[in-house]
C-alpha cells in the first residue's frame, strides 16, 4: 500500500477541518471576549444545561491533567498527521468527512493549548446529582467524527461484505 499525503477526498477532509477549526475558534472568541463567560459563569439555560467556564489542562474530559501542554500539543499534531494520511487514502466521502471533523476539532483544542495554556470548555449537561463532562464545539466535532467513522466501518463495511467487496 502506497503512503499518500494527498488523495481524491483530501479537499473534503481539509475543507471540513478548516470549517470545524474556524467555528470552534470563533465560538471560543465569542464566549471569552464578547460574551465574557468568565464573569458570568454559570449561566443557566435550562434545568439540565448550563454555560460555564472550565479550563481543561488534560486530554478528553480532563483526564490526565498536566502542566506540560506542549507535550499534549505535540501528541495531537502527531495524531493529526496519522489521521491526515488515513484521510488521503479514504475511499468513501463519509470517512474523509469524519476525519476532517476529528482533525479540525483536535487542531482547535491544540490551538487553545498554545494560545491560552489550556482548552476552553463551556457546555455542561447535568441532572440532579449526575454531571456530564464540560465540553466545547471542537469536542462535539471529534465525537461526531468518531461516530461517523464507526458507522462507516460497521454499517458500510458490512454492506461491502454482503456484496463481496471486502
Amino acid at each position: 500500500m502506497k503512503l499518500r499525503v494527498w488523495g481524491p477526498l483530501a479537499p473534503l477532509t481539509l475543507g471540513l477541518a478548516l470549517i470545524v477549526f474556524g467555528i470552534d475558534q470563533l465560538h471560543k472568541y465569542w464566549m471569552l471576549d464578547v460574551y465574557r463567560i468568565i464573569e458570568k459563569t454559570p449561566v443557566r439555560i435550562t434545568s439540565f444545561f448550563d454555560l460555564v467556564m472550565v479550563w481543561n489542562t488534560g486530554v478528553s474530559y480532563g483526564l490526565f491533567s498536566t502542566h506540560l501542554q506542549e507535550w499534549l500539543v505535540a501528541l495531537t499534531l502527531a495524531i493529526v498527521v496519522l489521521l491526515w494520511v488515513w484521510a488521503c487514502g479514504a475511499r468513501r466521502a463519509i470517512a474523509a468527512a469524519a476525519l476532517g471533523m476529528v482533525i479540525g476539532g483536535a487542531l482547535g483544542n491544540a490551538w487553545d493549548r498554545v494560545a491560552r495554556g489550556a482548552v476552553a470548555d463551556f457546555f455542561h449537561f447535568h441532572y440532579q446529582s449526575f454531571s456530564w463532562y464540560v465540553f466545547n464545539v471542537a469536542d462535539i466535532a471529534i465525537v461526531a467524527g468518531v461516530a461517523l467513522l464507526m458507522y462507516e466501518s460497521i454499517v458500510m463495511g458490512e454492506r461491502d461484505n454482503r456484496r463481496g467487496k471486502a
